[in-house]
This record gives C-alpha cells, structure tokens and sequence, in this order.
C-alpha cells in the first residue's frame, strides 16, 4: 500500500464548514481536547477489539494515548498508538466530514459484542482541532500488513494534502499548530485541568507531563458484586474531595431497555436547596458530557451527587448538551423508581437505622414527594414525620395515632405542627394539656409537603399550634362556660380596640379556660401558608396581603377580672401588659417596646 502524493479539495456540501465548526458548533473552546482525546481512545479501542477477534496477531504493547505541547513551538499533539490510517482511510475519514469511522465500525462488529466501547458518534470531533488551530497535521501508520506511513495537513479551509508519513510504529499523532487567539492552550495547567474534567474517567491510559492523569476503571463500570463499601467512600472522595461521606448510595446497571450504569449517592443534607445542585456529572462511555442533568434526571433528584453514564443519552453533534429524545424519559422515570426501592428497602431493612438518617434525608424526600406524584406514591409509606418528643412515625402511623383525641366535629382527623418549638412552646404546652400531638414541621420545603399531604389524604387537615386557641383549632363543640355579660364583652373589646388602636389586629372576646393567656394572638392558618409559600418560591402575590393578627381575650382569666374593675389609667397599663404578653409568647416584642414592657411589670409589682 503505496502512499502517492496528492493534493485535493475536502469533501463538504459548503465552504463556510470551518467558520460554523469553529464558532457555533463547539460553543466552548477547550471541547477540542476532548474530542481528539476520544478519536484516540477510539483507535486504541477497536485496535483491542480486533486483535480479540484474531484479526490482528502483533503484539499490542503498552496502550495508551499520549497529550504533550511544546510552548516554543506552539504546538499540542494527541498520539495514540492504536489501528492507524492508511492514505484511502484518510481520504475516507478525514476528508468527507460527518462520515464517522466509528459508526461504520460499529456496524460492522455490531454482533462481535464488545463494539459499543467506541466513543465516536458523529465523525466531526477531529474537525474541532481548527477551533484552537490555524494548521493542524497528521502522522499516522495502520496496523496493517505493508502499510506506509501517511501525512495530512490542512490550513482550516477546504483544502488539504497528504503525503509520506514519518511514523515509524502503529499509531497516529495530531499535532495542532496553535493559532496567535488561542495561546491560552499552550500552558501546562490549563491542558491538564481539561484532561481532568473531561477524560480522567476514559477507558484507556492518558499520559500527560510523564504520568497518567485519568483512572481507566471506575466504580460504575465494574460489577456491584465486586465492590465494598470503601470503594464507593474512595470514589466519592475522588469526586468532591471536600464534603463530609455520603449517607448511602445506588448502583445503577440497567442493560434494557436502555444502557444505562452509574453511582448515585445521598449526601448529608442541609436545609438549603441551592448548596446541593448540580452535583451529578453525566457521561457518555466514560467520557465527561456535562453536570446539567436536568432533564435525565429529575429537579428533587438533583439534590443527589454522583455519575450517571449511558450510551443511549441522545446529544447533540458536539456532545455538548442534551436532546429531547424518548429515552430520556424512560431514563428519568427508571433512576427515579430505582431511588423509590432503595429508600423504601433501607426503610423496611433497618427502621431504627433509617430514623437516624432521616433528618438528613427528608428534605428530598418530602421534595421528592411534593414534585413527582409517581414517587409520592412509593414514598408515603416510607416518610417519617417527628413530633416535639423527637418520636418518628409514618404519616398513616401518625394518622392512626391521634385520631382518636384529635378528630374534630366534622369527623376531620387535624395534625398540629410547630415550624419553632422554641418559639412557640407556649402553644405547644397548651395542646399537651389536652392530650394532644404536635409535630415538628420546620423545613424550607414543609409549607408545601403540608399542603401536599392535604391534598392527598381526606379528613384530614394539618394546622399551625399557634394558629389560633387550641379549641378553635380542634373544635369538638366542646363549650366552655363564660362568666361576662354582654355588655362586659362590648366594653372590654372597645378599651382593647381603643388602647392598641391598630387596624391590623381582629379583637375579639372568648370562654377560655383559665390557664391560658389572658390574651392570645394568632396569625390564621391560611395567612400563614401564603406568606410561607411566598418565603419558598410560590407567587410572590401572597406574601403582599396586609397580616391581620387575631386578638382573642379570655373572659375567665383573672387579669381580664382586674381590667374590668380598674380605672381607665390602671386598664390601659393592664391591656397593654397582657397584649406584650401575648406578642412575647410569639416572640413579636422586641426593641422599645421590650423595653417598655419590662419596667412596666417592674412598675406593676410595687
């Protein structure tokens, strides 16, 4: 197989190819060295694939791609030491472009079993070389029999030549002329940290400044059999080297009806969405594509880290970014049924061991559950709702546990919840004077998971401690006895009216008994739900309605008693003391009128 001499026009429907590659095909410069790090881990691979299927008998030596510059010269060369290109192969791969070597290789060992190890798809890589170069040449030698050495060279237009190669042994060397606007390229940390974001889980050896920068083996592509523990903590590690270990992880291997492996951890995590995003890092054989997975992978999935890789992810020509596909679909639906059986599975395995994870993993689970009505439904027999007394129990637990004392006399079954125990202790005592529960529902994402329970569940209704008094908020038309008249009433609700004088509190006077508040201030539930959703990112219309607290004054208790026989200057000193009592018991009081506040029960006890 002679090399003659010869020059010739690229074969391509348009002049303006080279223009469109370097400025809108490959939207990002340093994509370059991926795509020729992949050609080369291509060449490495099928020359493998043949030498098994006995259609190659010399030795293979060590294999290897080799990346290497030389800053004086400006340039940077991808060697590989795999099958090699005669001249007609060249002519065949490199000047008809879109033709992709990979893809006829594929189909010609399609039945042999092991052809989907080739990275290539689109036969148009090589050509990203003349975003960063103004001339780019190849050296190549084919592993077959008499094959002579060939050069390519071309300027970036439609012209090219090929002649006589240098190469002495199997392999081919891309060497890029590196253009005045790209020098950026020619420098030691830039190339390696490239070689690291994109190929430093390749399949084959990548050899840069005398020492092999990529790990060919990675835990997602050996069997879950042949690995422990340590293996996935020492993986985890190899990806975000500064985060505390994951709580447990997922290994995915599904081979129908799509390809599809990787490794999906749960990472500790805080009450902040926005600190775990983008996390999962998506591949295509190995190769590194992107960390935006939004739509492989679901939005409360994406609160989990790890490696997602399948062949079968359609991108688009630079293998930059995703295209809508049905297998995309099938992918997201697949990684969240298999997150789904995995919780459900730590949960029905170890009850004891999944409570004390779950502070750290109910924030995407609820999330989970808010977003995705599929997994709501695996996930309502696993999520575990806490009380103040730090008990867990899932929700149809729970449901079962206080019907029996909290059922209201519409037959609804009501759930309190605290979003500040602290806070509102005072209600929270209030409620286990008679006998009730309370929970602790004080996540960024439980206004929503409140409201998504309600809306899945009948008779049943989740409502705020200090919502409102305790028997307004089961109300069992239980009547509690008052000891005022009418006109007492009328006369105490105007001296409140007059000396707060605020048209944002609804005063009102009620039998209570006579161990709560003498007053008692509340924000209604549904009040609080829309400035709640406003906080977490619903409409922002609902936190612009104006607050309107009720005020609701016991009629039994004994300081209401004293204002009712006091002197205008002694009742408005009383009101204003039982009404900072009732803001500090929602901790409302601050500042001046703290300070007021506090030589006012000074004053009063003299």
């Amino acid at each position: 197989m002679t090399v003659t001499e010869e020059k010739g026009t690229i074969s391509i429907h348009t002049e303006n190819i080279f223009p469109i590659i370097k400025k809108f095909l490959y939207s990002d410069h340093e994509i370059f060295l991926r795509e020729l790090v992949s050609n080369a881990i291509d060449a490495v691979q099928k020359l493998k694939r043949l030498s098994s299927l006995g259609e190659y008998g010399g030795e293979l030596g060590e294999l290897k791609v080799k990346v290497s510059f030389d800053e004086a010269a400006k340039t940077i060369t991808v060697s590989d030491n795999g099958i090699g290109m005669t001249a007609d192969e060249i002519k065949k791969y490199i000047n008809q472009i879109a033709f992709s070597g990979a893809k006829e290789f594929l189909e010609k060992y399609k039945d042999a079993g092991e052809g989907n190890q080739i990275i290539g798809n689109f036969g148009l890589g090589f050509y990203s070389a003349f975003m960063v170069a103004e001339r780019v040449e190849i050296q190549t030698l084919s592993f077959r029999e008499g094959a002579q050495a060939a050069r390519w060279a071309s300027e970036g237009n439609t012209e090219f030549e090929i002649t006589k190669g240098e190469r002495t042994e199997r392999g081919t060397d891309i060497i890029l002329h590196v253009a005045e606007d790209s020098k950026e390229f020619l420098d030691k940390f830039r190339l390696e940290n490239i070689l690291k974001k994109y190929s430093r889980f390749m399949p084959i050896a990548i050899e840069f400044d005398g020492k092999v920068i990529n790990n060919t083996a990675p835990i997602w592509a050996k069997s879950p059999n042949d690995l422990k523990d340590e293996d996935y903590l020492a993986f985890y590690k190899e990806l975000y080297p500064f985060s505390e270990d994951p709580l447990f992880w997922i290994h995915l291997n599904v081979d129908y009806p799509f390809n599809l492996t990787g490794v999906l951890y749960f990472p500790k995590l805080k009450n902040d969405l926005s600190l775990h995003r983008e996390k999962i890092q998506l591949y295509s054989r190995q190769v590194f594509i992107t960390d935006e997975v939004k739509d492989i992978v679901p939005e409360f999935l994406m609160l989990l880290h790890g490696v997602i890789d399948s062949p079968d992810i359609p991108l688009n020509v630079s293998r930059s970014y995703l295209q809508a596909d049905s297998n995309v679909k099938k992918i997201n639906t697949h990684i969240t049924k298999k997150v789904a059986d995995k919780l459900s599975e730590l949960f029905k395995a170890d009850r004891k061991g999944f409570e004390e994870k779950f502070d750290d993993i109910g924030l995407f689970i609820k999330y989970g559950m808010v977003a995705d009505d599929k997994f709501y439904e695996k996930a309502k027999d696993f999520v575990l709702v806490k009380n103040t007394d730090n008990q867990y129990a899932t929700i149809e637990e729970y449901r079962q546990k206080v019907e029996p004392v909290q059922t209201d006399k519409e037959g609804s079954v009501v759930m309190l919840y605290t979003t500040d125990p602290g806070k509102q202790d005072t209600f929270i005592q209030s409620a286990k004077k008679r006998g009730y529960d309370v929970l602790q529902l004080n996540g960024i994402l439980d206004s929503h998971f409140i409201n998504t329970l309600e809306s899945k569940f009948e008779k049943v209704s989740l409502k705020r401690v200090d919502s409102d008094t305790i028997d307004k908020l089961i109300n069992k038309e239980e009547t509690i006895s008052g000891i005022l008249n009418d006109e007492e009433k009328k006369n105490l609700k105007e001296w409140f009216e007059q000396t707060l004088n605020d048209k944002n509190l609804s005063i009102s006077v009620s039998p209570l008994p006579t161990d709560e508040l003498p007053v008692t201030i509340t924000l209604p539930e549904f009040m609080r739900r829309m400035q709640d959703m406003a906080k977490t990112g619903g409409n922002p219309m609902f936190g612009s309605f104006p607050t309107t607290y009720q005020v609701t004054i016991n009629e039994n208790h004994t300081l209401t008693q004293e204002i009712l026989k006091a002197d205008e200057a002694k009742r408005r000193q009383l009101i204003r003391h039982v009404y900072d009592l009732a803001l500090l018991s929602q901790n409302l009081l601050s500042g001046s009128h703290l300070t007021s506040f506090i030589q006012r029960t000074l004053d009063l006890t003299k």
